[in-house]
């Protein structure tokens, strides 16, 4: 009787009002405040195979670098230590997840960042054995005051209070989105190099609230790991006025080519002379 109930309200909502799926244009059948179809958050996948056991980035090759306990490293990481201790993602920001987070951010279709969250919660616990289980600092990337007013919402801190909720125990993870405050407007990343990417982002935040996170670990979230430049420059903010250590957890990343083939330099080096003598 009750399913029978369900679905004649789920056809009436159809027919009264009639809407398509905001990520692939289906029609939407089922009662929802998120405009998205069950087939379309069904394909949102985590990221797939190894990572970098800091940064987080996808490694394919078999000969990554190994960490001082064993764990697989990317180059990048290998060259330069990054100022947090480790960043974990759900998936990669592509497809489906790169337009539910765009649905969230420019759509202000806020009942997205449910389902975001969960998959940040999935992201935290990815970290959870460099964790060890202690209370945690928790600090959304925070939006210009002059962003924020014109969005209305901070995406990052809307994803977070959702991400919190099934993390248990609750009193372990203490949400401080007022630690961080960006101190100015920095102009879009797209199409800068590494270098002027940091350039661009280098005294963009502060940290109001020091107390909060003095001698403390802090998990700094935010919504997507690009190139990493902006959660770096709050990590090492965050550093500089006394956190303990910064982990980083993201919904999504970029995953870049050129980390994803990473190679030892012996490898590297063996197979350039091979091609050499082929030649």
């Amino acid at each position: 009787m009750v399913s029978r109930c369900s679905g004649i309200a789920a056809a009436l909502f159809t027919t009264l009002f009639p809407a398509d799926c905001r990520l692939c244009g289906a029609p939407l059948t089922n009662i929802s405040r998120l405009p998205v179809c069950q087939e379309c958050l069904s394909a949102l996948r985590p990221i797939a195979g190894g990572v970098c056991a800091i940064c987080g980035e996808r490694l394919v090759s078999p000969y990554a670098f190994s960490s001082g306990d064993g764990e697989p490293i990317c180059g990048l990481c290998r060259r330069a230590e990054p100022p947090y201790a480790k960043a974990a993602a759900y998936g990669s920001y592509e497809g489906g997840l790169r337009e539910l987070i765009h649905l969230l951010k420019y759509g202000s279709v806020r009942p997205a960042a449910n389902v975001l969250g969960r998959m940040l919660a999935e992201a935290v616990s990815h970290l959870e054995p460099a964790l060890n289980g202690g209370p945690l600092v928790v600090v959304p990337v925070p939006l210009h005051i002059r962003k924020l007013r014109q969005r209305g919402f901070n995406q990052s801190e809307l994803i977070t209070r959702a991400a919190l909720k099934p993390l248990t125990p609750r009193g372990r993870f203490h949400l401080a989105p007022a630690v961080l405050e960006r101190q100015r407007e920095t102009q879009s990343q797209i199409g800068l190099s590494r270098r002027q990417r940091r350039e661009n982002m280098r005294g963009a935040f502060g940290v109001t609230q020091a107390d909060e996170i003095k001698d403390k670990p802090v998990l700094l979230v935010d919504d997507v790991f690009t190139t990493g430049t902006t959660v770096s420059e709050c990590a090492r903010v965050l550093r500089r006025a006394g956190a303990s250590k910064v982990y980083v957890a993201t919904v999504a990343r970029t995953l870049k080519i050129e980390a994803q083939l990473a190679t030892p330099p012996d490898i590297a080096a063996e197979a350039a002379t091979l091609a050499a003598r082929a030649s």
